[in-house]
């Protein structure tokens, strides 16, 4: 799918390879990654493989793992890497994963570190246990 023309505010969405497709298979209303007035605005974005699509299953360590690869890659296709993040939030099923998340979240972000925000939720209609959205400044 090309990506969308510019709405009346100047908001593009961003076309991710793969992720992209994967979400609209979900059914989720939703762009994954928009730019607008020099920020990129990524959804969040659950435990996906970038190759196939599909929900990666597994224990905390390995979907945190999978739902930043994926992050990083809607950073790709809108030009910046994750030095450009300048905020974070991390949604997870169980505060009890906080440990793990940490540890497989400083492997991805370097100093300086951007501003995050990690929010337990009660529950959601997917089969994972963490999602993560982001916003980059695009210099």
């Amino acid at each position: 799918m090309p990506p969308a023309a510019p709405s009346a505010h100047g908001a593009r969405s961003i076309e991710v390879p793969v992720l992209s497709q994967a979400i609209r298979d979900l059914g989720v209303p939703l762009s994954l990654a928009v730019e607008a007035s020099g920020f990129v605005f990524i959804s969040g974005i659950p435990p996906i493989d970038c190759r196939t699509g599909e929900i990666v299953s597994g224990d905390i360590g390995v979907q945190c793992e999978a739902a930043l690869t994926a992050l990083k890659a809607c950073l790709t296709a809108a030009g910046l890497t994750s030095r450009s993040v300048v905020s974070v939030r991390v949604y997870a099923a169980n505060a009890g994963h906080y440990a793990t998340i940490n540890e497989v979240y400083a492997r991805h972000f370097g100093a300086p570190l951007p501003a995050r925000t990690f929010v337990p939720v009660g529950s959601w209609p997917g089969d994972f246990d963490i999602e993560i959205e982001c916003v980059a400044v695009k210099s």
